[in-house]
């Protein structure tokens, strides 16, 4: 199996590479359109900007040849939000691959912004990526911005108010939380995602 990490100015990318490995996984990091279109999966990886990532994107029409792709594409964290519509985040066009819009949280009460740190999720029980994972298992967050609710959300998590912690459309996977840091149970929806 062929599985390929996005190279694009964003963050993250060793992180998700070293847990590949640890699942037997040797992963290429590319922005080769042609290599991308060869590879049985894609990540994109996230920790990043939004609007940089999509100038980036945009200028090696890297943007076009993700929604070209039909192979599984798994986006983490800015990964998946880009794949939406618009992002808040210096008013971003982005991909436009699943409907929806990303939004920044807003201060309220003792919510500390950015979102960091262990939470649980509701998953969907009929979603191939958490197959076999439990409600209110824990994974692991570090974001500023998040994806509402969506008619493709596949888990959602609480944090001031519910956010599509994940979303499946088609081909494309998206997860909010980093699963290259969620211990066991990220480890678990790797592997998920490794196996569609």
């Amino acid at each position: 199996m062929k599985v390929g990490i996005l190279r694009y100015n964003a963050g993250n990318t060793a992180s998700v590479r070293f847990a590949l490995e640890r699942l037997g996984v040797n992963a290429e990091v590319t922005d080769d359109p042609a290599k991308l279109a060869a590879l049985d999966k894609v990540i994109i990886p996230g920790v990043g900007e939004a609007a940089s990532a999509m100038k980036y994107l945009r200028e090696r029409r890297l943007d076009v040849v993700i929604r070209s792709l039909g192979q599984p594409v798994l986006g983490i964290c800015l990964g998946m939000q880009i794949l939406c519509e618009f992002s808040e985040e210096n008013d971003t066009e982005c991909l436009g691959i699943v409907p929806g819009r990303v939004r920044r949280f807003a201060s309220a009460g003792d919510l500390k912004i950015p979102h960091i740190g262990w939470n649980t999720i509701e998953p969907r029980s009929d979603s191939r990526l958490f197959a076999g994972i439990a409600p209110e298992t824990h994974f692991y967050f570090v974001h500023g911005f998040y994806v509402e609710r969506t008619d493709h959300e596949s888990a959602v998590c609480r944090y001031g108010k519910p956010f599509a912690a994940a979303f499946e459309r088609e081909n494309y996977y998206g997860v909010q939380f980093h699963p290259e840091r969620s211990a066991s149970a990220g480890e678990k929806v790797l592997r998920n995602f490794l196996s569609l």
